[in-house]
C-alpha cells in the first residue's frame, strides 16, 4: 500500500465532507502496529448523502467497482441489503488503475453502530489531513467476530497497544 495513494484518497473524502471510519489492517497501523494491509477499508455513514458523496470523490480518483455493477446501487439500502442476504458481501470493492496499489473496500452493512462509533473516533493527523480511525475497542470488537488468523493477531496487537495507553495515562 503506498501512503501516497492513502493520502490522496484521505484528501478527496475530507474535501466531499464524507463521514467516515477508517478500519481494517490500515487502521491497525495508525493506531500504532506496523503491519503489511492491501487494501483500505472503511466504514461510512450509510445515509444516501455521504454515500454519493463518497462515492463520487472516489471516482474522482478513477475508482470503480470491481464487480460489473452500477456504484451508485450501493447508495440503495434495499440493494445493499440483498447483496448482503443473497451474496453474503460483506464489502463493496473498488479499484483504481490510478492508484492500482490501494483497492478500496466500503462496508455494505454496518458492522457496529456507525453513529456510536463515529463518538468514539480517533482522529490521526496525516500531513495536513485529519483521518477518523475506530477506536480500538470497536476495532477489537469487530475483529473478534471476524476471527480469521490474521485479525486474532491484530486483536492482540490493539489489546497490547490499549495497555500501554492505558499505563501512560496513569
Amino acid at each position: 500500500m503506498v501512503a501516497g495513494s492513502l493520502e490522496t484518497i484521505f484528501q478527496a473524502l475530507e474535501r466531499a465532507s464524507v463521514r467516515y471510519l477508517v478500519v481494517g489492517g490500515v487502521a491497525v497501523v495508525l493506531h500504532g502496529h506496523p503491519r503489511f494491509t492491501a487494501d483500505l477499508d472503511l466504514v461510512l455513514s450509510l445515509d444516501e448523502v455521504n454515500l454519493r458523496a463518497a462515492l463520487a470523490a472516489l471516482a474522482g480518483l478513477g475508482y470503480s467497482p470491481r464487480l460489473p455493477v452500477d456504484p451508485e446501487d450501493l447508495a440503495n439500502p434495499e440493494r445493499r441489503a440483498e447483496w448482503a442476504r443473497e451474496k453474503r458481501m460483506t464489502v463493496f470493492s473498488l479499484w483504481s488503475s490510478r492508484h492500482p496499489t490501494t483497492e478500496v473496500d466500503l462496508f455494505v452493512e454496518e458492522p457496529f453502530p456507525f453513529e456510536a462509533a463515529y463518538a468514539r473516533a480517533v482522529w490521526a493527523d496525516l500531513g495536513e489531513i485529519r483521518v477518523s480511525i475506530a477506536s480500538i475497542a470497536d476495532l477489537v470488537e469487530m475483529k473478534r467476530r471476524a476471527g480469521r488468523p490474521q485479525d486474532l493477531e491484530d486483536v492482540r496487537s490493539l489489546e497490547a497497544i490499549a495497555r500501554e495507553l492505558e499505563g501512560e495515562d496513569a
